[in-house]
């Protein structure tokens, strides 16, 4: 799937992240951030923001903001819920969080703390510019928001802050966008090399997702996690007229971008997920429309690509033996003498690619293939692109972005999903 020609040089990407990074631009009221020193051991830390863990025990609460928290134990033991489990996962997240504080405050910063909740519906541009460093506690959830909700496009903000994860709970969850859980056990020592510069940058490449239109509207966000309307809209970009070319190719007048950028996919599908999803789609501004129809479209970033990307394209050992059986004869035997399960691991760890490669790669989840679809026929259901456009002959879709913002996209909608260097998310890592 991936060859050695075509590998993503990170020393020539750092470099022209660099480039792009070393003064601010305002085109048509984007904001692009300049980002703290590439040198690790110039960084200063000072002030943290801290995000916090949603426990479902605090969620399920401020679903019944009427009860007492007596009433509220007796409903759900009355609904059969494992209460003891929730209340214990929650304690152990909180006393995590009360140690995190305590490792910072102790390192000599300023500690400042927010909600997952709080954050996704009230973000302070002067908190965000306040921070040295953000620091999500939790799961790879937690992290997904709060880098989400500090990318530069959604609040507005003149400097791009880096991000740090711990796992607060590593015997559950694996974490892949946290720290390694050995700094869940030692919090302190991460710090303390944070502190010391004794780190490395890691750039994730994100999604930025245009809407393409005649008029410029945005369309109105909705937050999947709180079940309610984005207010944030109207913190966001200017519509910008399209080029010519663009304009013709893709029969739009403007373009607006959304402020959400996408750090592991963009999904677009039927909101009733048995409903089959009929997308037009045209790879890196190319000349053919492919047609197809299938149970949606995941377009996946390196970081992504650990995740749904890799749950949609792996393969099962049931799948490869179901193989062998079809085979000829002497293919067969020859096939038959193979580490099947050595085959299973090595394929599906070659879906995975980095997290700082400049490609996307989109995937059509379960393509329908019945002679006029796709079309062409040779349409690809999985493949690496710069920027993909997006049109929607679908009769009640979303597109969602990191599974926690999503926006209309029916009949009509079109979008352009593209990666730029500044776009990428900075992040702090230890060995």
């Amino acid at each position: 799937m991936r060859t050695e020609k075509n590998m993503f040089k990170t020393k020539n990407f750092l470099q022209l992240i660099a480039k792009e990074l070393l003064s601010i631009r305002r085109s048509s009221g984007i904001i692009v951030a300049p980002t703290v020193s590439l040198e690790p051991s110039k960084f200063k830390l000072r002030r943290a923001l801290i995000i916090t863990k949603l426990s479902r025990y605090e969620f399920e609460q401020s679903r019944y903001p009427e009860l007492s928290e007596e009433q509220f134990h007796q409903m759900m033991r009355k609904r059969g819920t494992d209460l003891d489990a929730w209340i214990y996962h929650h304690k152990l997240h909180k006393s995590f969080e009360d140690n995190i504080v305590k490792c910072f405050q102790d390192a000599g910063c300023e500690v400042k703390m927010t909600s997952r909740a709080e954050f996704r519906s009230s973000l302070s541009k002067e908190v965000m510019n306040w921070a040295d460093v953000i620091v999500p506690i939790g799961g790879d959830g937690t992290f997904l928001l709060a880098a989400g909700r500090a990318s530069p496009l959604f609040a507005q903000s003149h400097t791009k802050i880096p991000i740090v994860g711990f796992n607060s709970d590593p015997q559950r969850s694996a974490g892949r966008l946290l720290l390694p859980k050995h700094y869940s056990d030692y919090p302190a020592e991460a710090v303390a090399k944070i502190k010391a510069g004794d780190f490395k940058w890691m750039h994730r490449t994100r999604i930025r997702s245009t809407i393409l239109g005649i008029n410029g509207k945005i369309p109105q966000s909705y937050d999947l996690y709180r079940h309610c309307i984005s207010k944030m809209e109207q913190k966001t970009t200017r519509p910008e007229t399209l080029d010519k070319e663009l304009a013709k190719k893709y029969d739009a007048k403007v373009k607006r971008v959304l402020p959400y950028l996408a750090l592991n996919e963009v999904f677009i599908g039927e909101t009733l997920s048995s409903r089959v999803t009929h997308l037009q789609l045209t790879l890196d501004h190319g000349n053919v429309l492919y047609k197809t129809k299938s149970s949606g479209l995941c377009v996946s970033t390196g970081t992504g690509s650990t995740s749904w990307h890799s749950s949609i394209n792996r393969i099962t050992r049931p799948s490869v033996d179901g193989l062998s059986k079809i085979l000829p004869e002497k293919v067969r035997n020859d096939f038959n003498g193979l580490d099947k399960d050595e085959l299973v691991r090595k394929y599906n760890e070659s879906l995975i690619f980095p997290a700082d490669d400049p490609r996307i790669c989109y995937s059509i989840r379960e393509q329908i293939n019945v002679g006029v679809w796709p079309s062409p026929e040779e349409f690809e259901p999985r493949q690496f692109v710069t920027n993909l456009y997006v049109k929607s002959c679908c009769f009640d879709a979303n597109l969602v972005i990191d599974g926690s913002i999503c926006y209309s996209f029916n009949d009509g909608s079109k979008v352009l999903l593209e990666v730029h260097p500044e776009d990428a998310l900075l992040a702090i890592t230890l060995d």
